[in-house]
């Protein structure tokens, strides 16, 4: 095995939830005033934080406004957990077959909130898959790399010794800014274009692929 960490971002890689975080924005944008959010809009910013993807959906949006939006996505996605989202085929096995290796830690860096996050944690079981995790509310929004400069130093691991696995190039450019391996998922927000352009160590058009190349 190549890496002693493997740091996994969420919506879009593991988790197929694209569909309910655009329909969950543009009720909130109508909520709070902003009129319709073109749909290709959202999709665009999925794995910022929010307060950066709101102001990158909506320019010139004042504070006031901003905040009533804010409280009403998360008031929507709330409400829309009671049916909970799959995650993508092959992903609870492969977790399980990198999960076999006691010489690896698998983490995880999430545009989401530490809230949002500890919820889909305990709902289906899977924060006990992972050694760490990152948010964008406690630390730096992608794609600034303070996530993974943070979950570096917490394992004592080099960035060559870590590998980013995403699906936007906000995940693959924070990868970069450090000189880590990073790969690209093609099944998620971004198209294999946009990724292309960030020089992924790899690409993966499903998680099966992944998980393969991981063990060389």
């Amino acid at each position: 095995m190549r890496y002693r960490l493997v740091i996994f971002d969420w919506d879009g890689t593991l988790m197929d939830s694209e569909a309910r975080i655009v329909a969950c924005m543009q009720a909130a944008a109508r909520d709070a005033g902003w009129g319709e959010l073109p749909g290709e809009a959202v999709s665009d910013i999925i794995g910022l934080g929010l307060p950066e993807a709101i102001a990158r959906m909506c320019p010139g949006i004042g504070a006031e406004q901003a905040e009533r939006l804010r409280e009403r996505y998360a008031h929507h996605f709330v409400a829309a957990e009671a049916e909970p989202l799959a995650f993508f085929p092959g992903v609870e096995p492969g977790v399980a077959r990198l999960r076999e290796r006691a010489d690896m830690r698998l983490a995880v860096a999430t545009g989401k909130s530490r809230r949002g996050l500890d919820r889909v944690f305990a709902e289906n079981g899977s924060g006990a898959w992972f050694d760490a995790s990152r948010t964008a509310d406690e630390t730096r929004s992608k794609p600034h790399p303070r996530m993974l400069e943070e979950l570096l130093d917490e394992f004592g691991v080099s960035a060559d010794e870590a590998v980013m696995v995403g699906d936007t190039e906000y995940d693959l450019e924070m990868a970069r800014a450090l000189s880590m391996d990073r790969v690209a998922m093609t099944y998620g927000v971004h198209d294999r274009e946009r990724l292309a352009a960030s020089r992924p160590t790899f690409t993966a058009d499903n998680f099966p692929e992944l998980i393969d190349w991981l063990h060389g």
